[in-house]
C-alpha cells in the first residue's frame, strides 16, 4: 500500500493533477517548465486514465523512470473489471476507450492495465519543502504513520474530509508536512493547512495542475 521515495535522487520534483488520459496536454506543461527526464521526477495523485483522449500513451508512463502514481480509484475500476469481466461499470465511467480498441491494441492494454496493481495507495517522500504524502482521495486518518494500516477503498474515493472543510468542518491531518490529494474536480486549487487539493478538472475543461515540489 506504502511506497518511499528518497527526493534526493532528483533535481525537481513536480505532483500533477488526475491527468485521465490528457498525454498531449500534460507534454505540453512538462515543456514549459523544462522539465528533465533524466534529472527530475513527476508523481502523478492517481486516476491517470479514461474520459480523455490517451488513456493508452498515459498507461506508457508507468515504464518512464522520470514517472510514478498512486493509484486512482479509476485504475481500480479498471482492475476489477478485469478480475470480474464486467466492464459496465468502468465503461460508463470513462473507460469506453477499452472497448472500442482493437483486439490486438486491447491484449497491449491489458498488459499495461496489469501493471496497474503493482501502484501503491500511498507515497512519501521527503523533499526540500518537508515530508510530502501523495494519495488519491485522502489518507482516512487523522494522523499519517508510515505503514500504517488504512481503508484502501477511502483512499481511493473518500470525500467526506474536503466536503468537511468546503463547509468550515473539516479535520486536518497531522504527520507529515504536505498532503496532496487528486479525485474531486474544484475550481482551483484548495489548500487547507497542510492538506493540498489539486484535482482542477482538465478533463472537463477545468487546468492541469502541476505543483513544484522540490
Amino acid at each position: 500500500m506504502y511506497q518511499r521515495l528518497d527526493g534526493e535522487q532528483w533535481r525537481h520534483i513536480w505532483v500533477v493533477s488526475d491527468i485521465h488520459g490528457c498525454y498531449q496536454w500534460l507534454m505540453d506543461e512538462l515543456s514549459r517548465r523544462h522539465f528533465n527526464r533524466r534529472h527530475d521526477l513527476l508523481i502523478s495523485v492517481g486516476d491517470i486514465i479514461d474520459r480523455g483522449p490517451d488513456s493508452v500513451k498515459c498507461l506508457r508512463l508507468m515504464q518512464e523512470k522520470w514517472f510514478c502514481a498512486v493509484r486512482g480509484n479509476h485504475e481500480q475500476m479498471a482492475l476489477d473489471s478485469i478480475n470480474d469481466n464486467d466492464f459496465s461499470l468502468w465503461t460508463l465511467n470513462g473507460g469506453i476507450w477499452f472497448s472500442e480498441l482493437g483486439v490486438g491494441e486491447r491484449k497491449k492494454a491489458l498488459a499495461l492495465l496489469e501493471a496497474c496493481r503493482s501502484l501503491p495507495h500511498i507515497i512519501e517522500i521527503r523533499c526540500a519543502n518537508g515530508l510530502n504524502v501523495i494519495a488519491h482521495a485522502d489518507y482516512p486518518s487523522a494522523e499519517y504513520v508510515w505503514n500504517k494500516p488504512v481503508s484502501a477503498q477511502h483512499t481511493l474515493w473518500d470525500r467526506e474530509r474536503l466536503m468537511g472543510f468546503m463547509i468550515g468542518k473539516g479535520q486536518g491531518i497531522s504527520g507529515a508536512d504536505h498532503f496532496w490529494f487528486g479525485h474531486t474536480p474544484v475550481d482551483k486549487r484548495y489548500d487547507f493547512g497542510n492538506l493540498h487539493y489539486i484535482d482542477t478538472g482538465a478533463v472537463f475543461g477545468g487546468v492541469l495542475t502541476l505543483v513544484q515540489l522540490q
